[in-house]
C-alpha cells in the first residue's frame, strides 16, 4: 500500500493492491505494529513449523538476534482479525515471505 511498515522501516507497494484501492475501500493493517513491534525492527522468522503450528504453540518466531517474538506476533495476529471482523472485511491480500 505504501506505507514504511516493513521490517527495515521501507515501502514495497503492490501495484495490483493500490488499483484495487483506487476503486474499493481498503483497510490497511500491519501485524507487527499491531503487536507492539517497532518499524524498523530486526528480521523475524517462523522457527519450528508453520503459521499454524505458531496458533497451536508448537512454533515460535523469533528475530535474527535470537528473542522469542511469538506473542508480539500472535498479539498482531489477533488485533489484525479483530479489525478484519469489525470493518467485515471479505477479502484479505497478505504479503508475500512476511512472517505474520
Amino acid at each position: 500500500m505504501g506505507y514504511c511498515c516493513r521490517y527495515d522501516g521501507r515501502t514495497s507497494p503492490s501495484e495490483t493492491l493500490l488499483n484495487r484501492a483506487a476503486k474499493e475501500a481498503v483497510v490497511p493493517i500491519c501485524p507487527e505494529e499491531l503487536g507492539g513491534l517497532s518499524t524498523p525492527r530486526t528480521p523475524c522468522d517462523l522457527r519450528g513449523g508453520n503459521g499454524f503450528d505458531v496458533l497451536e504453540g508448537r512454533a515460535g518466531v523469533v528475530d535474527r538476534e535470537g528473542n522469542d517474538v511469538t506473542r508480539a506476533f500472535l498479539r498482531g495476529a489477533f488485533a489484525a482479525l479483530k479489525r478484519i471482523r469489525e470493518n467485515n472485511i471479505q477479502f484479505c491480500f497478505l504479503k508475500d515471505k512476511s512472517p505474520s
